[in-house]
């Protein structure tokens, strides 16, 4: 699986309609990521990353361009055919958690796998592994409101992680939290990126996660800016050295 290319991008182009004419958030982008990558679009809001990434989940489609997602062209899927990428290839991970309230941790983190139609013993196996993985499996019958926001955040990594998806896609997934959490869960997707071959791709401008990529695309107005394979850091290495990188790559483009 390794140098396997699962995203292929070439040429996009992405309008909105505004008024009687239209705004270009994104223009020209060509970006190939293969199978394992940890990497990041970054730069400051409206820049385009969020843009390019819910066209990579196949959550919007091109004005111009291709952009193929583990050997579709997303452009020529049905709305059928979107979800299907969606529900058994792609993780998705918020800012805002995105948690059902009224269920409790285990349910929430269940719901993929009820839309995938598995039988109930593979799914309890399923997300109890993944509770697991993030360390909340004591938390199972716990609701979101009992939880804390970095606890949250760990509980939409394994909703994203149950299904065993080859690319999760996170959208400033540390924006809601503190420094310490923030350094905890993008340790805990780092381990998984390691351990299970997961590729993520974080749409982010904060520097404590840049200071963990393996792969910085910088976003300027809609436009790749830089492409980079800075030295990263690894979850066993203090948080402290994790941030002191950040601000040392941020001085670096200034």
């Amino acid at each position: 699986m390794e140098n396997k290319q699962i995203i292929d991008i070439n040429n996009l182009v992405k309008r909105f309609p505004i008024g009687d004419g239209y705004f270009t958030a994104l223009q020209g982008i060509t970006l190939r990521f293969v199978a394992g990558e940890f990497a990041g679009l970054v730069g400051p809001s409206g820049s385009g990353k969020t843009t390019l990434l819910n066209l990579i989940g196949s959550l919007d489609s091109p004005s111009e361009g291709s952009v193929v997602v583990l050997g579709h062209e997303v452009s020529r899927l049905s709305h059928r055919e979107s979800a299907a990428l969606r529900n058994y290839h792609i993780g998705f991970i918020f800012q805002t958690y995105n948690l059902l309230p009224v269920f409790s941790v285990y349910d929430n983190v269940e719901f993929p796998l009820l839309l995938q139609k598995r039988d109930a013993v593979g799914r309890r196996k399923a997300v109890m592994e993944a509770l697991d993985w993030v360390g909340l499996s004591h938390k199972a019958q716990s609701r979101p409101a009992q939880l804390s926001g970095g606890e949250c955040q760990r509980v939409s990594i394994a909703r994203a992680m149950v299904k065993r998806p080859e690319l999760v896609l996170a959208d400033e997934p540390s924006a809601n939290l503190d420094a310490k959490n923030s350094h905890h869960i993008i340790q805990t997707m780092k381990r998984l990126n390691r351990e299970l071959g997961t590729t993520f791709l974080f749409a982010t401008h904060d520097e404590k996660v840049m200071g963990y990529l393996d792969r910085i695309i910088s976003l300027d107005d809609g436009r790749v800016a830089r492409d980079e394979r800075p030295l990263c850091v690894n979850e066993a290495q203090s948080d402290s050295t994790a941030e002191e990188n950040g601000h040392a790559r941020r001085q670096a483009r200034i």
